[in-house]
This record gives C-alpha cells, structure tokens and sequence, in this order.
C-alpha cells in the first residue's frame, strides 16, 4: 500500500506497515531549520522492531539531558543512524526546503543499510522511489522518527558548541543559532559570520560584515 492510498487522517502505525511487507522502517526528521547560523541538521535511523528503546520521544518534549543520555542507546541500539547536514551556504544558495531534503538524502546515504519504507515528519521527501509516509507530529506517532529527531539534534547542538569556541559574542552555547535577543544584538554589533545564512539574516542588520 502507498502513501497516497492512505486517508489524510490515518495514523497508521509502525507495526501496521510492517504487515505490509516492509522491515527496514527508516524515521527521519530535521532539527535547526529555522535557525540564523549554522547547518541544517536530518537524522535518520532504522530501530529493530523487536527491540524498544524506553523514553524515546519527540526531541522537543525532552530534556537536552534526556537527548544526550538517549542519543547513545539509539545509536548502540538501531539497526542503523545516521546524521547529515546542509551547510549555511547551501540553504543560502538553494533555499532552505531543498537544503532540508539534501540534508536527509545525505542522512540516508550514510546508513550503510538500504531501507524499505521511510516515515517522515510532515512532508514527503521527493528525490526517492522508496515508499514513504508523512504526518503531521510523526515525532509522536513513530518511535523511528523520534530517534531520528533526537540524534539530529544532540549532534547539531555539539556542532554549535564547538563553533562557538571560535565566535563567543554570538551565544550559541545556549541559542544553537536561533534569533535569541543576546545573537540578534551580537549580529548588529559584530556582523555576520561564515556560519551565519545570509538569507535569513537580512532584516537583522543593515549590512553584513566586511561591507
């Protein structure tokens, strides 16, 4: 059964599709698309069907204690993760839609394992001729995409921890890149950064750095 033979409204669960034939069910799911610096981040795992992790849940209503304790599990414990990422130039040059699905793609390829069946939070991912899923809050309804939210967001944090190392003024210890006031202030008094997307930062100062 395809996607599109689904009413709009059916929330069909993981072990349903699993009737349908398919085993490999790969979760994936975004983190930092709204932000003003760094990477757009997808994660994507395959979680064995037999083999539950406790206190999986939608990244947003975890701790970033809770992440950093479950990213580990998941990994040690799917059948395959992986996180990829689009860089600020990128989103900048190809927007930040086409930068979200290039970063799954990347995602994907990195598993080592080729999946049957994707389920997405959403919004289909074009480019794949594998069967697909998307709804709305899937980061609630399957376990897969959930993982995939919480490994793609504890490593998109460490990322912004590190590049904050190199440019303090921004906050992104505690920001991770999003238009928190301490960011927006730094942008109007220190310019742009290399990891900032110039495209969503246009209205945060009059010109960018170095002009």
């Amino acid at each position: 059964m395809a996607c599109e033979d689904l009413p709009a409204q059916h929330a069909v669960r993981s072990a349903e599709i699993r009737e349908w034939g398919y085993r490999l069910l790969c979760g994936i799911d975004e983190v930092g698309r709204g932000a003003l610096a760094g990477p757009v981040a997808a994660g994507a795992v395959v979680l064995d069907q037999d083999l539950g992790i406790a206190g999986v849940d939608d990244s947003k209503r975890l701790s970033p204690l809770q992440r950093r304790r479950l990213a580990p599990r998941i990994r040690s414990r799917a059948v395959a993760a992986a996180v990829g990422y689009a860089a600020p130039r990128e989103i900048d040059r190809i927007g930040i839609v086409r930068a979200t699905q290039l970063a799954m793609h990347r995602a994907l390829a990195r598993l080592g394992v080729q999946p049957d069946h994707l389920l997405l939070d959403a919004f289909l991912l074009p480019g794949t001729d594998l069967p697909q899923i998307a709804r709305a809050k899937g980061d609630q309804l399957y376990a897969e995409i959930a993982a995939a939210s919480i490994l793609a967001k504890v490593e998109r944090d460490a990322l912004m921890q590190r590049i904050a190392q190199e440019f303090p003024a921004y906050g992104w210890q505690q920001n991770k890149g999003y238009g928190a006031p301490e960011h927006l202030a730094a942008i109007a008094e220190h310019g742009l950064t290399p990891w900032h997307r110039q495209t969503f930062c246009q209205n945060c100062r009059p010109t960018a750095a170095g002009e």
